[in-house]
């Protein structure tokens, strides 16, 4: 099913920033009034959450609710799933549905990624808003509906309607006030907040008795993120990290960022760990061996990258940048035993 019904609690809101307290506090107080509400904020920053809390807190509250995400539909699948069909409507059409402000009753309506309808679905959209009445595909009956309307977008529907992507007055009849959700980047502290409780809530399935916690280079990884997924992308770096990680009895040492970066490609933490270990000379009075550090740590990048490689030459020169020729001159050198 492209849609969902959810008749229980909304999903736990984690946070203590001001501007997540604020966008909360909007959403309790325009929970109790009647009117159409958008939500606006990037891609995963909780605006489904903010939806749940305008119809739990609301006299809806023991109404259905009820989600359509627009993006994943196709013109015809959208308007058939909001206003249901006739049979003979479209090809495959061989009964009657009803559509979901049909089946919402007197509930609460979530339309997620709004800004992606047509322009011809805006028009319907604003004929329930204002009058409260629509048909089915394919039918001539009016039907009428006392749904409650919550939409979301992470897109600049001002801009989409100076640029007559999106009907002006369907934006005018859905500002009548807006809640704006903070990216995760502006939320303070909340990213450790809410890495605790996905590792709490993730640790079940492990088979992990307890949670041993954070260290510091990987809280620190946390807050130094500026999570362009927001609380979604954090979810699944944390989840991720757990199920790597060899044990469940040390700290999580390591957040795993990018699923997509090869194991033998340095992380940027693996890299801030190896630029830490660098200490400078401070001390005169000892001598050092310039040459023989330097050596070492050629030694080692090359044991290195021969490893990762699975002590495949060429792939090892092209992950160091260097040619076989030179590769092969540095094996020689540094008196490296290539496997």
């Amino acid at each position: 099913m492209p849609n969902s019904v959810n008749h229980g609690r909304s999903n736990t809101a984690i946070g203590e920033s001001p501007l997540y307290l604020h966008a909360l506090d909007h959403a309790s107080r325009l929970a109790t009034l009647d009117r159409p509400t958008l939500v606006l904020g990037e891609r995963g920053s909780g605006k489904e959450l903010i939806a749940h809390r305008l119809h739990f807190l609301s006299p809806r509250w023991d109404e259905p609710f009820l989600k359509v995400n627009c993006a994943a539909l196709t013109e015809n699948l959208v308007e058939s799933t909001l206003f249901g069909h006739e049979a003979g409507a479209f090809t495959g059409a061989t009964r009657g549905q009803a559509g979901y402000f049909e089946r919402v009753g007197a509930g609460t309506l979530f339309l997620d990624e709004i800004a992606t309808l047509t322009l011809r679905t805006q028009e319907k959209l604003l004929r329930v808003l204002e009058y409260g009445e629509y048909e089915r595909l394919g039918g001539q009956k009016t039907l009428t509906t006392q749904a409650r309307i919550v939409a979301a977008t992470h897109g600049d529907l001002p801009a989409m309607a100076e640029n007559n992507d999106f009907r002006h007055d369907l934006l005018d009849r859905l500002a009548f006030d807006l809640i704006h959700m903070p990216p995760l980047r502006r939320r303070d502290q909340d990213a450790l907040l809410l890495a605790e409780h996905f590792a709490m809530a993730f640790i079940g399935g492990l088979g992990w008795d307890y949670f041993p916690g954070f260290s510091k280079s990987a809280q620190k990884q946390i807050l130094d993120h500026n999570w362009p997924g927001n609380v979604r992308e954090l979810k699944n770096a944390i989840e991720r990290s757990l199920f790597r990680a060899t044990t469940g009895e040390q700290p999580v040492d390591d957040i795993l960022l990018d699923p997509f970066t090869p194991p033998w490609q340095p992380t940027q933490s693996n890299q801030s760990r190896e630029n830490e270990s660098i200490k400078p000379i401070t001390d005169t009075s000892q001598p050092f061996d310039f040459k023989a550090e330097r050596q070492r740590w050629e030694q080692a990048q090359l044991q290195a990258a021969l490893t990762a490689c699975e002590h495949h030459q060429g792939r090892a020169a092209a992950h160091m940048g260097l040619s076989y020729d030179q590769l092969r001159a540095l094996v020689k050198r540094l008196r490296i035993t290539d496997e």
